[in-house]
């Protein structure tokens, strides 16, 4: 795909993730690898209104060759590419459910999410959780770095998701089947719930 369609492609995910409320405001971020560096939603941008000219374009060292700033938070989407050779997009939002259960005490930091349906588990797998850090610090990537390498999608404490796929398409597939899974852990928790069996899992990894 030629660069000026990827741009419009980031642009056109964004604005409908924000439409249909999975992030507000400024918050949330999307990368694509090309074959110069990366694409990157810049700064303080918001993913209903991202202008094709204007999204940061990256060299392999993570500088600036056009376009604003980068993300602040362009660090945690450069770890995931360093650690996963197959990476072609990153998706990272503050999507509502996912934050709620990112921020509950009961949840395992091994694998944050149980095996509710078939998708989650084909889409997403084995999720951790990722210790709380200040949003921006270093810190946060060097921990992000410790999963990245065994898992595409991970949850960052009172924070949100970050979710590595194939392309774009792979990548926000996974992130939105995270958000609707964590709905439906918020919904049946004072149910007593069927999840599906080790074996169920395993014929899906399989």
């Amino acid at each position: 795909m030629s660069e000026a369609k990827l741009r419009e492609e980031i642009c056109a995910i964004g604005a409908s993730i924000f439409a249909r409320g999975l992030t507000t405001g400024s918050c949330g971020n999307i990368s694509v690898k090309t074959e110069e560096g990366w694409l990157m939603t810049p700064t303080g941008s918001s993913l209903g209104r991202l202008d094709p000219a204007r999204l940061s374009k990256l060299g392999h060292d993570g500088r600036l060759v056009s376009g604003d700033p980068p993300t602040k938070e362009s660090f945690l989407h450069r770890v995931m590419y360093e650690e996963r050779a197959a990476t072609g997009a990153v998706v990272h939002l503050h999507s509502t459910h996912s934050v709620a259960v990112s921020c509950l005490a009961e949840i395992d930091p091994a694998d944050v999410l149980p095996p509710i349906t078939a998708y989650y588990v084909m889409r997403v797998g084995r999720m951790p959780l990722v210790p709380y850090f200040r949003p921006g610090y270093l810190q946060l990537a060097e921990a992000v770095r410790g999963f990245a390498g065994k898992h595409h999608a991970v949850l960052l404490a009172n924070h949100g998701p970050v979710v590595a796929g194939s392309d774009l398409d792979a990548a926000v597939n996974a992130i939105e089947e995270l958000e609707e899974t964590a709905k439906l852990y918020l919904l049946l928790r004072s149910a007593e719930t069927r999840y599906l069996t080790g074996l169920q899992v395993m014929e899906l990894q399989g």
